[in-house]
């Protein structure tokens, strides 16, 4: 990685970044990442999304790490916590995104790295996410021990509106 550092976010902190949060969003989905928006983004919808997480990244429910590099947010990535009674261990990453200038440089690994360390200081033992078949993102995960463990197909649209198969993942830490 290059000289990106990662950080843990208050729901105060956010409140700060957002405008730098709406860009990085933007980006990743101009750029074809299906994080469950389309393009192009109606006005406002990106700002909406950050301001509608930060109840529960004030609540506890949802951690949210970014990744910095010179003052300028690259990355983002999130861990929603379970808070069932029988779902007190696991948790799903969700949201790892990347701005498209920064990719391939460590960001999305020092993020999904972050996330687990978060996960297991939280006691959280089981990891799951989801993602696109060939979206990119495979190869990363598949390189930091997670496990396949099924297809959907048709499951979700791409940001042009076209149907792909969804991924879903698994991770048991230590």
């Amino acid at each position: 990685m290059r000289g990106a550092s990662i950080a843990l976010l208050t729901a105060d902190d956010a409140e700060t970044v957002i405008p730098a949060l709406v860009a990085l969003l933007e980006d990743a989905v101009e750029g074809g990442a299906s994080i469950g928006f389309l393009w192009p983004m109606s006005d406002g919808e990106a700002e909406r999304y950050w301001r509608s997480i930060i109840p529960a990244v004030d609540s506890g429910e949802r951690i949210l790490l970014i990744a910095s590099e010179d003052a300028r947010i690259v990355g983002t990535g999130q861990l929603e916590l379970c808070l069932r009674a029988n779902g007190l261990h696991r948790a799903e990453v969700a949201k790892l995104m990347v701005l498209r200038s920064a990719r391939r440089q460590g960001v999305g690994r020092a993020l999904m790295l972050a996330a687990e360390k978060e996960a297991r200081r939280l006691g959280r033992t089981t990891l799951v996410l989801d993602t696109f078949l060939d979206g990119g993102a495979e190869n990363l995960y598949r390189a930091l021990g997670w496990t396949e463990a099924g297809r959907v197909p048709l499951y979700a649209a791409w940001p042009d509106g076209t149907l792909g198969t969804t991924v879903y993942y698994y991770k048991l830490l230590d």
